[in-house]
């Protein structure tokens, strides 16, 4: 009897090794469901309020503004810089227009642009760049996740390589042949959103709704499956109004959020996840609200600030322009 009692505490000890392995993460592992199946709501709500913040005084107040060389691009609605092309940047527009990311410096000079064959834009709202399947290699990350009606079943994450851009112009096209489609779904139907957020640290992807007066961060852990769909897991409940945007530092330390008013600026601690860093109070960061619609946001590749873009189609007088908002 007594080895029966030694196996089953020997069991017993190796199955909870193997829950706190799996549970290594805690509340951002997997949703957890009751009895009967049903998923329940474990997401935690932020408590501080947007109105009293301190000021965050690592950057600039003042932009540097470059209008782009390129002013038919009216409705840019992300930005992201080149990992391997330092000193370009992509942006691109939303719903309705063409399959394209464009490439631009910093400076709004002109270098082309990348043809996803292939890929419709039905609502593209964000960017990203940093790591993905293959080691030393720096991957886009573009966020089909808009959705104004909240009516569509599956979003989209299309994910490819860099491409070698050193040579490029404002001739240079690129026909970007190989895509992933990362498709995801909210556990409680669709929802409009506008933010991708992606962590360099663990290559996990989350996503930020646009909501009045409130968002939900969302995630889906790395890997991301390709070949099925994947529901995504409601981590925070956050009092942001209305996001457009969102971005993780290149080294993981450092996150912004937006929307067409206000930047939100997080440090983030050591060994601390992003969904507990929101939970943080967080600071105002420079914004000049010099952009009528801003949309885009994003850290520059070697963290010497952050740049902004905006949609300009409803403002004949806005040139089209890329905000630069240096570190000190």
């Amino acid at each position: 009897m007594k080895y029966v009692y030694s196996f089953l505490f020997i069991a017993a000890c190796i199955g909870a090794t193997v829950a706190c392995s799996k549970g290594s993460k805690g509340d951002e592992a997997a949703p957890v469901k009751d009895s009967s199946g049903v998923i329940v709501d474990t997401t935690k709500t932020a408590t501080y309020d947007l109105s009293l913040l301190d000021r965050c005084v690592l950057f600039n107040e003042t932009p540097q503004v470059s209008v782009t060389a390129r002013q038919d691009y009216q409705e840019l609605s992300g930005i992201a810089p080149s990992h391997r092309n330092p000193g370009l940047l992509y942006v691109h527009e939303d719903s309705g227009n063409s399959n394209e990311v464009y490439v631009t410096a910093a400076d709004g000079r002109n270098a082309g642009k990348l043809v996803l064959t292939g890929i419709t834009n039905r609502d593209w709202e964000d960017i990203a760049t940093g790591p993905g399947p293959e080691k030393d290699k720096s991957y886009i990350y573009v966020a089909e996740i808009g959705d104004n009606n909240s009516v569509w079943p599956g979003i989209f994450i299309y994910r490819f390589p860099e491409p070698d851009l050193s040579a490029a112009n404002a001739t240079t096209v690129i026909n970007v042949t190989t895509v992933d489609k990362i498709e995801l779904s909210y556990p409680g139907g669709p929802v409009n959103a506008e933010s991708l957020l992606l962590d360099p640290l663990t290559k996990d992807l989350y996503i930020a709704t646009k909501e009045q007066g409130r968002s939900t961060l969302y995630v889906a852990r790395y890997p991301q499956s390709i070949t099925s769909k994947t529901t995504l897991v409601a981590l925070d409940k956050l009092p942001f109004d209305l996001l457009t945007a969102g971005d993780i530092s290149p080294d993981g330390t450092e996150i912004l959020v937006r929307n067409t008013g206000q930047i939100w600026y997080w440090k983030r601690q050591a060994g601390e996840t992003i969904a507990a860093a929101l939970l943080r109070k967080p600071q105002d960061a420079p914004y000049a609200r010099n952009e009528r619609q801003g949309e885009g946001l994003c850290f520059a590749v070697d963290g010497s600030g952050y740049f902004t873009d905006s949609e300009t189609k409803k403002y004949a007088s806005e040139k089209v322009a890329i905000s630069f908002y240096k570190r000190k």
